[in-house]
Protein backbone atom coordinates (compact mmCIF):
# COMPACT_ATOMS: atom_id res chain seq x y z
CA UNK A 1 0.00 0.00 0.00
CA UNK A 2 2.86 2.39 0.80
CA UNK A 3 4.30 1.71 -2.63
CA UNK A 4 0.95 2.51 -4.24
CA UNK A 5 0.62 5.74 -2.21
CA UNK A 6 4.08 6.83 -3.29
CA UNK A 7 3.23 6.12 -6.93
CA UNK A 8 -0.01 8.08 -6.59
CA UNK A 9 1.75 11.11 -5.08
CA UNK A 10 4.33 11.13 -7.86
CA UNK A 11 1.63 10.88 -10.49
CA UNK A 12 -0.27 13.76 -8.89
CA UNK A 13 2.85 15.92 -8.77
CA UNK A 14 3.57 15.32 -12.45
CA UNK A 15 0.00 16.19 -13.30
CA UNK A 16 0.22 19.45 -11.36
CA UNK A 17 3.57 20.61 -12.78
CA UNK A 18 2.02 22.48 -15.75
CA UNK A 19 -0.13 24.42 -13.26
CA UNK A 20 2.77 25.56 -11.07
CA UNK A 21 4.17 29.10 -11.53
CA UNK A 22 6.98 29.26 -14.07
CA UNK A 23 10.41 30.14 -12.76
CA UNK A 24 11.82 33.60 -13.45
CA UNK A 25 14.39 32.11 -15.80
CA UNK A 26 11.71 30.28 -17.76
CA UNK A 27 9.71 33.50 -18.05
CA UNK A 28 12.82 35.33 -19.21
CA UNK A 29 13.44 32.63 -21.82
CA UNK A 30 9.93 33.07 -23.19
CA UNK A 31 10.42 36.84 -23.29
CA UNK A 32 13.66 36.47 -25.24
CA UNK A 33 12.08 33.94 -27.57
CA UNK A 34 9.38 36.48 -28.42
CA UNK A 35 12.05 38.64 -30.02
CA UNK A 36 13.63 41.99 -29.21
CA UNK A 37 11.69 45.06 -28.20
CA UNK A 38 11.14 47.78 -30.78
CA UNK A 39 13.91 50.37 -30.79
CA UNK A 40 13.07 54.07 -30.84
CA UNK A 41 16.03 56.19 -31.95
CA UNK A 42 16.20 59.79 -30.69
CA UNK A 43 18.62 62.05 -32.55
CA UNK A 44 20.31 65.19 -31.26
CA UNK A 45 20.27 68.91 -32.00
CA UNK A 46 20.36 70.04 -35.65
CA UNK A 47 19.83 66.48 -36.86
CA UNK A 48 17.13 64.02 -37.97
CA UNK A 49 16.29 60.32 -37.97
CA UNK A 50 18.38 59.54 -41.04
CA UNK A 51 21.56 59.82 -38.96
CA UNK A 52 20.72 56.41 -37.47
CA UNK A 53 20.84 54.58 -40.79
CA UNK A 54 24.10 52.71 -40.14
CA UNK A 55 23.01 51.47 -36.73
CA UNK A 56 19.48 50.61 -37.89
CA UNK A 57 20.89 48.60 -40.80
CA UNK A 58 23.04 46.62 -38.37
CA UNK A 59 20.07 45.89 -36.13
CA UNK A 60 18.10 44.66 -39.14
CA UNK A 61 20.99 42.39 -40.15
CA UNK A 62 21.03 40.99 -36.63
CA UNK A 63 17.37 40.03 -36.55
CA UNK A 64 15.34 43.11 -35.67
CA UNK A 65 12.24 43.41 -37.89
CA UNK A 66 12.24 46.58 -39.99
CA UNK A 67 8.97 47.63 -38.36
CA UNK A 68 10.64 47.51 -34.94
CA UNK A 69 13.25 50.17 -35.77
CA UNK A 70 11.83 53.67 -35.48
CA UNK A 71 14.21 56.36 -36.75
CA UNK A 72 12.09 59.16 -35.30
CA UNK A 73 12.53 62.74 -36.52
CA UNK A 74 11.39 65.71 -34.44
CA UNK A 75 11.89 69.49 -34.40
CA UNK A 76 15.10 69.90 -32.41
CA UNK A 77 14.65 73.67 -31.99
CA UNK A 78 12.04 73.19 -29.27
CA UNK A 79 12.52 72.81 -25.53
CA UNK A 80 13.48 69.29 -24.54
CA UNK A 81 10.40 69.22 -22.31
CA UNK A 82 8.20 69.83 -25.37
CA UNK A 83 10.03 67.15 -27.33
CA UNK A 84 9.51 64.74 -24.43
CA UNK A 85 5.73 65.09 -24.79
CA UNK A 86 6.06 64.30 -28.50
CA UNK A 87 8.33 61.35 -27.71
CA UNK A 88 5.66 59.98 -25.37
CA UNK A 89 3.18 60.06 -28.24
CA UNK A 90 5.66 58.42 -30.60
CA UNK A 91 6.43 55.59 -28.19
CA UNK A 92 2.72 54.95 -27.65
CA UNK A 93 2.32 54.80 -31.43
CA UNK A 94 5.16 52.27 -31.74
CA UNK A 95 3.75 50.12 -28.94
CA UNK A 96 0.31 50.13 -30.57
CA UNK A 97 1.74 49.32 -34.00
CA UNK A 98 3.95 46.46 -32.84
CA UNK A 99 1.92 45.04 -29.96
CA UNK A 100 5.00 45.18 -27.74
CA UNK A 101 4.85 45.87 -24.03
CA UNK A 102 7.99 48.00 -23.87
CA UNK A 103 10.49 49.69 -26.17
CA UNK A 104 14.23 50.27 -26.03
CA UNK A 105 15.32 53.88 -26.48
CA UNK A 106 18.68 54.66 -28.13
CA UNK A 107 19.72 58.31 -28.08
CA UNK A 108 22.52 60.46 -29.42
CA UNK A 109 23.69 63.77 -27.99
CA UNK A 110 20.77 66.05 -26.99
CA UNK A 111 18.33 63.18 -27.55
CA UNK A 112 19.36 61.96 -24.10
CA UNK A 113 17.72 64.95 -22.45
CA UNK A 114 14.19 64.78 -23.86
CA UNK A 115 14.11 61.02 -23.36
CA UNK A 116 15.27 61.35 -19.75
CA UNK A 117 12.56 63.96 -19.16
CA UNK A 118 10.04 61.49 -20.56
CA UNK A 119 11.30 58.72 -18.28
CA UNK A 120 11.34 60.89 -15.18
CA UNK A 121 8.27 63.08 -15.57
CA UNK A 122 5.87 61.57 -18.10
CA UNK A 123 5.55 57.95 -16.97
CA UNK A 124 8.02 56.67 -19.53
CA UNK A 125 9.91 54.44 -17.13
CA UNK A 126 7.03 51.95 -17.26
CA UNK A 127 7.23 51.72 -21.07
CA UNK A 128 11.01 51.52 -21.59
CA UNK A 129 13.05 48.39 -20.97
CA UNK A 130 16.52 49.68 -21.83
CA UNK A 131 17.81 53.22 -22.39
CA UNK A 132 21.04 54.20 -24.15
CA UNK A 133 22.86 57.53 -24.29
CA UNK A 134 25.61 57.99 -26.87
CA UNK A 135 27.55 61.20 -26.27
CA UNK A 136 24.74 62.73 -24.23
CA UNK A 137 25.25 66.13 -22.54
CA UNK A 138 23.61 64.79 -19.41
CA UNK A 139 25.29 67.36 -17.17
CA UNK A 140 25.69 70.02 -19.83
CA UNK A 141 28.26 71.00 -22.42
CA UNK A 142 30.16 74.26 -22.81
CA UNK A 143 29.71 73.93 -26.58
CA UNK A 144 26.04 74.87 -26.14
CA UNK A 145 27.12 78.41 -25.26
CA UNK A 146 27.85 78.89 -28.97
CA UNK A 147 24.28 78.29 -30.13
CA UNK A 148 20.98 79.88 -29.18
CA UNK A 149 17.39 78.95 -28.55
CA UNK A 150 15.69 76.95 -25.85
CA UNK A 151 17.43 73.59 -26.38
CA UNK A 152 20.91 75.16 -26.41
CA UNK A 153 20.19 77.09 -23.23
CA UNK A 154 19.00 73.87 -21.61
CA UNK A 155 22.21 72.06 -22.58
CA UNK A 156 24.47 74.62 -20.90
CA UNK A 157 26.11 73.49 -17.64
CA UNK A 158 24.14 74.74 -14.64
CA UNK A 159 20.93 75.40 -16.58
CA UNK A 160 17.65 75.28 -14.70
CA UNK A 161 16.50 72.47 -16.97
CA UNK A 162 19.51 70.26 -16.13
CA UNK A 163 19.37 71.11 -12.44
CA UNK A 164 15.79 69.85 -12.30
CA UNK A 165 16.41 66.85 -14.56
CA UNK A 166 19.39 65.69 -12.49
CA UNK A 167 17.84 66.31 -9.09
CA UNK A 168 17.24 63.22 -6.99
CA UNK A 169 17.57 59.92 -8.87
CA UNK A 170 19.35 60.31 -12.22
CA UNK A 171 18.18 56.88 -13.39
CA UNK A 172 14.60 56.51 -12.10
CA UNK A 173 12.38 53.47 -12.39
CA UNK A 174 13.17 50.03 -13.78
CA UNK A 175 14.76 50.72 -17.19
CA UNK A 176 18.34 49.50 -17.68
CA UNK A 177 20.39 52.64 -18.23
CA UNK A 178 23.73 52.79 -20.06
CA UNK A 179 25.90 55.63 -21.35
CA UNK A 180 28.81 55.81 -23.79
CA UNK A 181 31.28 58.69 -24.06
CA UNK A 182 34.43 59.32 -26.06
CA UNK A 183 37.63 61.02 -24.80
CA UNK A 184 37.93 62.63 -28.26
CA UNK A 185 34.42 64.08 -28.45
CA UNK A 186 34.97 67.83 -28.82
CA UNK A 187 31.22 68.56 -28.71
CA UNK A 188 30.64 67.24 -25.20
CA UNK A 189 32.73 69.38 -22.87
CA UNK A 190 33.54 68.30 -20.20
CA UNK A 191 33.72 64.65 -21.25
CA UNK A 192 32.48 63.38 -17.88
CA UNK A 193 29.12 65.05 -18.52
CA UNK A 194 27.86 61.86 -20.16
CA UNK A 195 27.90 59.44 -17.21
CA UNK A 196 24.87 59.13 -14.92
CA UNK A 197 24.63 57.85 -11.38
CA UNK A 198 23.06 54.41 -11.56
CA UNK A 199 23.89 53.79 -15.23
CA UNK A 200 26.52 51.49 -16.71
CA UNK A 201 29.14 53.68 -18.39
CA UNK A 202 31.57 52.86 -21.20
CA UNK A 203 34.45 55.03 -22.37
CA UNK A 204 34.94 54.35 -26.07
CA UNK A 205 37.99 54.51 -28.28
CA UNK A 206 38.96 57.90 -29.71
CA UNK A 207 35.78 58.69 -31.65
CA UNK A 208 34.36 62.02 -32.72
CA UNK A 209 30.86 63.07 -31.70
CA UNK A 210 29.10 61.46 -34.66
CA UNK A 211 31.32 58.39 -34.62
CA UNK A 212 29.52 56.93 -31.62
CA UNK A 213 26.49 56.33 -33.87
CA UNK A 214 28.45 54.46 -36.54
CA UNK A 215 31.28 52.66 -34.74
CA UNK A 216 30.94 48.87 -34.98
CA UNK A 217 32.19 48.15 -31.47
CA UNK A 218 29.81 50.67 -29.91
CA UNK A 219 26.97 49.07 -31.86
CA UNK A 220 27.85 45.60 -30.55
CA UNK A 221 27.94 46.92 -26.99
CA UNK A 222 24.59 48.69 -27.41
CA UNK A 223 23.06 45.54 -28.87
CA UNK A 224 24.35 43.47 -25.94
CA UNK A 225 22.86 45.98 -23.51
CA UNK A 226 19.37 46.11 -24.98
CA UNK A 227 18.99 42.44 -25.94
CA UNK A 228 21.94 40.20 -24.99
CA UNK A 229 20.34 36.98 -26.27
CA UNK A 230 20.32 38.08 -29.92
CA UNK A 231 23.21 36.62 -31.92
CA UNK A 232 24.16 36.92 -35.55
Amino acid sequence: MIKNLSWSASTLLLALLPLLPASASAADDRHRAAGPDPVVFVHGWNSDGSTWQTMADRFRADGWPAGHLDQWTYNANQSNATVAVQLAEEIDRVLDATGAGTVDVVTHSMGALSSRYYLKNLGGAAKVDAWVSLAGPNHGTETARWCGGAPCIEMRPGSDFLATLNSGDETPGTPRYATWGSPCDSVINPADSVALDGAAHTTTACLDHSGLRTDRRVYEEVKAHIHPSVRR
